[in-house]
């Protein structure tokens, strides 16, 4: 284990990380809301500190073995959601506790959504595009775009490109260099960002509130400028540029690359995840909106359209945008809804979830397993894109279920002994795990209410949903350590 170049990585990323707290400090400054000296103690703190670690090993350039890229994502990760709370904890408005600000931090970084902080109309510009930037720069994972722009953290880019990218496939490269992979990924990540933002200026949102939503719409992280989301703006066309944004930012990053470089859109339908998650979710959009306008929830049925489905995308996708309490929705519409937030995004976008490949995948296994009964001497081969899966990634599927059904019950259990109720444990637990946000009951607004020690499991829920189990797992086990 190569420890002094993962130090030396580590100090490099921190040393970059510390970047992001200027963005904030100027806007601060622009609108002279009194937040800059947070911003710049943070940014000299986080600099300091990468310099440190980078000093003592800056001679040491091996290459990374496939453990040590785990250890280098899973400890920056954690670094960056304590790194990322010092604006929080060092600002005046808000005042927030260390928990609060580690939690706003880690739930913005790792695109969740879920927050602590009300009366966001109220709260400094600064600290709004901070929580917005968070999500951003989580979206595609700070790690790709340090591999992206920095060759100097050597020749183990694959190994830290493999921890940190979501999907159960991860060996397949969109260019021959890891380096110009990861760039090309986030030309498309930036491109569709600028995109969404000028789409929702137009639409009527001013400049603030068009770049900070676009920030989280595009990382499908949820966080808002306003305490109503997006219900705050009252428009059906900025609801409907936000669903298509969405659902690009779902999809798999790899698609879109093949579309700009082909110029064109017939990978998209050729793409049987792709055609999956857009049946799933145009399904349960209809079955939402049907019982909204049924049971007189709205009685325009173009408004229960609309609403079932900018809601339906919205916590499908695992963005966690509203424009009403879905909580309070009737029936078994708010379990639908935060069901399908368990399948997520497609891999290789920006959603949480277990992913819709894998979902796909765990379906087709089950129904072979049927048709061997029928059928015991025939031989059913499990394919995506009329390609044969090798058994080694359908088992990975199945131990991923495994390990995400395990996690969430101690999660859900441990939550239950700290006095919260089935419905807030069960619900939180699920928003933080999927990357989602919003839950029910008692975080079905927000999470202040809750405590402490559920504050910090519903942190490393998020970890684990944004590494996606195993990279955070892998090195919690005894054997990763052994020689």
């Amino acid at each position: 284990m190569q420890l002094l170049t993962i130090q030396r990585i580590l100090g490099i990323l921190l040393s970059l990380f510390s970047i992001t707290m200027l963005p904030a400090a100027a806007v601060s400054l622009y609108y002279q809301d009194g937040s800059v000296n947070a911003f710049m103690d943070a940014f000299v703190l986080l600099l300091v500190t990468g310099v440190i670690f980078w000093l003592p090993a800056r001679k040491h350039r091996k290459e990374l073995k496939i453990r040590d890229g785990f250890i280098v994502v899973v400890m920056f990760w954690i670094t960056l959601g304590i790194s990322g709370a010092l604006p929080f904890f060092l600002t005046e408005v808000p005042k927030m506790s260390f928990t609060d600000a580690v939690f706003e931090s880690m739930s913005g970084l790792t695109t969740t959504g879920a927050t602590v902080l009300t009366g966001l109309d109220a709260l400094p510009e600064a600290v709004l595009f901070y929580r917005q930037f968070l999500q951003w720069l989580g979206g595609m994972g700070i790690v790709v775009l340090a591999v992206a722009i920095l060759p100097l953290l050597g020749v183990g880019g694959m190994q830290l490109y493999r921890a940190e990218t979501p999907g159960p496939m991860k060996d397949s490269k969109l260019t021959p260099r890891i380096t110009e992979t990861a760039k090309a990924l986030w030309y498309i990540y930036l491109s569709l960002t600028v995109g969404c933002a000028v789409a929702f200026y137009l639409a009527g949102m001013s400049w603030f509130d068009a770049v900070g939503h676009s920030f989280s719409t595009v990382a499908i992280g949820g966080f808002s400028t306003h305490d109503a989301s997006m219900g705050y703006f009252n428009s059906t066309t900025i609801e409907m540029i936000t669903v298509l944004f969405m659902l690009l930012a779902g999809m798999n990053f790899s698609l879109h690359f093949l579309a700009w470089r082909h110029r064109s859109i017939r990978h998209y339908w050729a793409d049987s995840e792709l055609r999956t998650y857009v049946w799933i979710l145009a399904v349960i959009s209809m079955v939402a909106s049907g019982y909204l306008y049924f049971t007189h929830t709205y009685q325009d049925p173009w408004v229960a359209l609309h609403q079932g489905i900018f809601q339906t995308v919205s916590i499908g996708t695992t963005a966690g945008f509203t424009t009403a309490d879905y909580s309070l929705w009737p029936g078994f519409l708010p379990i639908l809804l935060l069901m399908t937030s368990y399948i997520g995004g497609c891999a290789g976008s920006t959603g949480g979830g277990m992913k819709v490949i894998r979902v796909m995948l765990l379906f087709k296994q089950g129904y072979r397993e049927v048709l061997r009964l029928i059928h015991p001497n025939a031989v059913f081969a499990i394919k995506v894109n009329n390609k044969a899966l090798p058994p080694k990634i359908v088992g990975a599927v199945w131990g991923f279920l495994a390990m995400y059904v395990f996690c969430f019950s101690i999660m859900h259990l441990f939550l239950m002994a700290t006095g919260l109720d089935i419905v807030t444990s069960f619900s939180a637990v699920t928003a933080c795990l999927n990357n989602l946000g919003p839950g029910l009951g008692e975080v079905g607004a927000n999470f202040s209410s809750i405590n402490s020690p559920a504050k910090w499991v519903l942190c490393f829920a998020m970890l684990l949903g944004r590494l996606e189990i195993f990279t955070l797992l892998v090195v919690l086990t005894p054997a990763f350590w052994r020689r």
